[in-house]
Parts: C-alpha cells; sequence; structure tokens
C-alpha cells in the first residue's frame, strides 16, 4: 500500500510537500506531508527514502527525529533504540550532514542521542541500485524498490516499486529526462508519478530550475511505452489551475490525472 502523504511543490492550506508511505514502516520522500501523520505512526517508521536534497522534499527528518526516539527505544531503554535508516545519493547525505544536521540549524542526529546509538543511520545508493526491505513481520514477499535516474539541478533519483500489476514510478524532481525512459525500457508500469511543476507560461523558469511544465510533459511522455496511468505531482499551489488545465489540453495515449493527498495505491509486491 502507498499512501500519499503530500503532493504540493510548495505550502498553502492543504498543500503539503512530497511524502509517499510505503505501508506503515517505510517513507519515500519526507516533505511536510509527514506532519500529517499520527505520533504512533511517525514510531512505525523504520526507513526514509530520499530523492534529493531540497527543503521540501526532506525538512522533515529532522522532526521526526526528534519525535519518535523515546516511543523507538526497547524495555532496555537507550541500548535498544532502533534506529530510522535514511538512503540517498552520497551527495544528498552529504547536503544532509553539512547544512541541517550541523549543530546551527538543527543538532546532529547520526551521533544523537548518543554516537553509539544514533536516531538516525544514514546509507549511500547509487542509480541502477535495487533496495530490497524485508516483508512486514516476515509474512509476504520482500519489498523491492529500484533508483532511477532524475535530472534536476542537483543530483536527484526516482524511484520504481515492483508490485505484481507492474511497477509503480516516481520520477522525483526532473526535467527532461532521457535516462528514465531508458531505465523503464521493457518494464511493465502500472502508474507513473510524474512532477509538473510549472504552467507553460513558465516554461523558461521549469527549464531552468529542472523542473516539467505541461509541453515538456506531453513530450517526455511520448517516450513511455503501452497506455499507462500518469499521476501529476508537485505544482505550485499557485501554478495549480494553469497546470492543469493544460495538461487536460494534451493529446495523450497515456490516461492522466492530478494526484491527491490521502489517495492511496494498492501495491503489495511480487513474491
Amino acid at each position: 500500500m502507498i499512501r500519499v502523504l503530500g503532493c504540493s511543490g510548495s505550502i498553502a492550506a492543504r498543500c503539503h510537500t512530497t511524502a509517499f508511505l510505503l505501508d506503515d514502516d517505510i517513507l519515500i520522500d519526507a516533505g511536510s506531508g509527514v506532519g500529517e501523520m499520527r505520533l504512533d505512526e511517525l514510531a512505525r517508521i523504520d526507513h526514509i527514502l530520499i530523492s534529493h536534497s531540497h527543503l521540501d522534499h526532506v525538512l522533515s527528518i529532522p522532526l521526526l527525529a526528534d519525535s519518535v526516539i523515546r516511543l523507538r527505544q526497547g524495555p532496555g531503554g537507550l541500548s535498544e533504540l532502533r534506529p530510522i535508516h535514511v538512503h540517498a545519493l552520497p551527495e544528498t547525505l552529504e547536503a544532509l550532514r553539512t547544512h541541517i544536521f550541523n549543530g546551527v540549524i538543527w543538532p546532529d542526529f547520526t551521533r544523537l542521542p548518543s554516537a553509539a546509538y544514533p536516531i538516525l543511520v544514514f546509507h549511500p545508493f547509487a542509480v541502477g541500485e535495487q533496495l530490497t526491505f524485508p516483508a512486514k513481520g516476515g509474512l509476504g514477499a520482500d519489498r523491492r524498490v529500484h533508483v532511477l535516474p532524475a535530472a534536476h539541478t542537483v543530483p536527484g533519483v526516482g524511484f520504481g516499486l515492483e508490485t505484481p500489476q507492474g511497477w509503480w514510478v516516481f520520477s522525483g524532481d526532473t526535467g527532461p529526462n532521457p535516462a528514465l525512459w531508458k531505465a523503464l525500457e521493457g518494464r511493465r508500469i502500472a502508474q507513473l508519478v510524474i512532477e509538473t511543476a510549472f504552467g507553460n507560461e513558465e516554461a523558461h523558469l521549469a527549464s531552468i530550475s529542472g523542473h516539467l511544465s505541461p509541453q515538456s510533459l506531453a513530450h517526455e511522455l511520448t517516450q513511455l511505452d503501452g497506455e499507462v496511468s500518469v499521476y501529476i505531482t508537485h505544482p505550485k499551489p499557485g501554478e495549480v489551475p494553469a497546470v492543469l488545465a493544460q495538461i487536460r489540453a494534451l493529446e495523450s495515449r497515456h490516461r492522466i490525472e492530478p494526484l491527491r493527498e490521502g489517495q492511496r495505491f494498492n501495491a503489495p509486491v511480487e513474491g
């Protein structure tokens, strides 16, 4: 099960930035949508997969770490603390260390509450890697997530989750990205969640900031095989009416609709 916690490019009333919850223990990005979860739900997060270092995708990591330390300790106290594992590109992890967990913006929770028992543990990955997470409670199949290429202003990735219906794919923040379509060749895609941050009148801004507009999205989707359910994420709140109107005007063989907060995708993994 994938639950959409946030899918906006910025904040406003009922607009939360990017975050998805896989089952009840894996976050895919950690934007402001994480703040909609109850404390007991937050305490069940074991892994966070980060697409890139921009604030709208990482801002909940330090607050989450601070909220759940006591709840994730076992009967033996600190020595049984269950850390949260953060998975990202090496450049993204270095950005978190340098610019957030630096003792100035936020305490270094990779060394707190103690260096021996931190609440956050960082794990680098690479584009093309497959991440495997055991099924919850040892029941069912492992969950397999593929790290996909993105083309943004900072090093970034997307993710592909294997499901019986095909792959659930999240593009991450990206501009035109031939490498993504190459990586997806021959794959059965069940759903594609892809960003479109700006309307066509802001196409120049989209281009220089590593995002898509409806006109560049249309070109990207011509490279996607078959007929796929496509969900648009990451429009800026002030851009939503223009983006949606321009997307509805596109001619495409794919079924395109906006992603909604609270939307759920049934995505048990393949055996």
